[in-house]
């Protein structure tokens, strides 16, 4: 009987075992990267962008959202923006509305699967909802925050529009928002990161594909300049943690050469063009 009873109990592990897979054998999913720029900011001052930059330097910065394709999955990060108060408050060149941007890069609207919003900026999380079916992902706290406490008295707002904040609401009413809570996995290899606070929470993603993990940084790392200086970004909640976050990108991504900054020009530079408007990271 104790026989029986010890070989039932192995055959019942075994099919545990059989069921969820060793983590070896699960698939591994490459993805395919692209920048595509939908608008320009001229003659942006680099002092607001890179900490303690002296100069009167300008740049004319660009406007990117990022196209992840693979594994069955067409992902969004951040949306970009197009409501008019935006280009009544700032100089907008080039423009192509964020939807249309994508879809020259091959990817129809109605085809984004998922979208990663990187922080609530009127620049990245607006045109979230010109995405019809896509899930979105954001941080739990930089929901929380900025759908509440950010406008009590104290709180801290800049850069967040209140039409993008009831956006955010219904999204989250009608089910397609999912809140992250810090860092983990959201889809299959991808991963988002927090530390960089240049919102209240916003986060990065790393993203494995043929030529090893890319980390696409948003305005964690606005510029190259960011990098090569290990300067923080000029507007941050905590400028040390911004550092630590732009130490740890290296760590993930393992080469400096695969980690994206947020608005640098020279994105649409340093890699092939494969549509107008869009180059393929990786």
């Amino acid at each position: 009987m104790i026989a029986l009873i010890l070989l039932m109990a192995a055959a019942n592990v075994g099919q545990a075992l059989s069921l969820s897979g060793p983590a070896e054998s699960r698939p591994h999913v490459e993805y395919e990267i692209y920048a595509i720029r939908y608008a320009v900011i001229p003659q942006f001052p680099v002092a607001g962008l890179v900490a303690g930059e002296k100069s009167d330097r300008k740049l004319d910065i660009a406007m990117m959202v990022w196209l992840i394709r693979g594994g069955g999955k067409n992902i969004l990060f951040d949306a970009g923006f197009y409501r008019p108060q935006f280009f009544k408050s700032w100089t907008v060149q080039d423009f192509a509305r964020p939807d249309e941007a994508v879809a020259q890069a091959g990817v129809k609207p109605d085809e984004i699967t998922d979208l990663v919003i990187s922080h609530a900026h009127w620049d990245h999380g607006d045109g979230a909802d010109l995405f019809p079916k896509a899930q979105i992902w954001m941080q739990k706290d930089e929901y929380r925050y900025y759908t509440a406490d950010a406008w009590q008295p104290g709180g801290k707002h800049g850069g967040i529009d209140p039409d993008d904040v009831l956006m955010f609401v219904r999204f989250n009413l009608s089910g397609r928002m999912h809140l992250v809570d810090g860092d983990q996995e959201i889809l299959p290899g991808v991963r988002v990161y927090t530390g960089g606070r240049h919102t209240f929470a916003s986060q990065y993603v790393s993203v494995p594909t043929r030529s090893g993990t890319v980390v696409l940084a948003s305005d964690n790392m606005d510029l190259y300049e960011n990098l090569e200086k290990h300067a923080a970004i000029a507007q941050t909640f905590d400028a040390a943690s911004n550092l630590k976050a732009q130490d740890r990108m290296k760590e993930i991504a393992g080469d400096p050469k695969r980690i994206v900054p947020g608005h640098d020009p020279a994105v649409m530079t340093r890699y092939p063009h494969v549509a107008p408007r869009v180059v393929r990271i990786d």
